[in-house]
């Protein structure tokens, strides 16, 4: 695996969350939480493992917590996160609505199923 950004740094943990919540890219994520990654696996799944970043930093109570502690908490989320996604695919892991929505190893959903609309058609051109 190639890793990008490695380097074992002291995190610079002043206002952490606020710092984080102005990022954009996933690659200042990994470099502000000095995380490395394999450019491969971000390319492939950026979203997938911001989000579910997003979904471990939201379980968390950050309030009244050293920065310090904030800071490694974040950090591990991440590591997590990317994990998840470096051993896993996008779609076994569903993160997104649309994605959990259109799950083959769940049955539909008594009135939600789906109606070809090819069927719809037939009934017209009998009449």
């Amino acid at each position: 695996m190639s890793s990008c950004y490695k380097s074992s740094r002291t995190i610079d943990t002043t206002e952490i969350l606020a710092r984080l919540k102005k990022l954009s890219a996933a690659e200042e994520f990994f470099e502000l939480l000095d995380v490395s990654f394999d450019p491969k696996v971000l390319d492939v799944s950026r979203l997938h493992i911001m989000k579910r970043m997003g979904q471990y930093l939201a379980e968390e109570d950050f309030s009244d917590v050293p920065e310090q502690v904030v800071a490694a908490r974040a950090r591990a989320m991440l590591e997590r996160a990317y994990e998840d996604f470096a051993t896993s695919s996008p779609l076994t892991q569903r993160v997104f609505k649309v994605l959990k929505d259109h799950d083959p190893a769940r049955p539909s959903q008594p009135g939600h199923a789906f109606v070809p609309f090819h069927s719809i058609l037939k009934r017209f051109g009998k009449e």
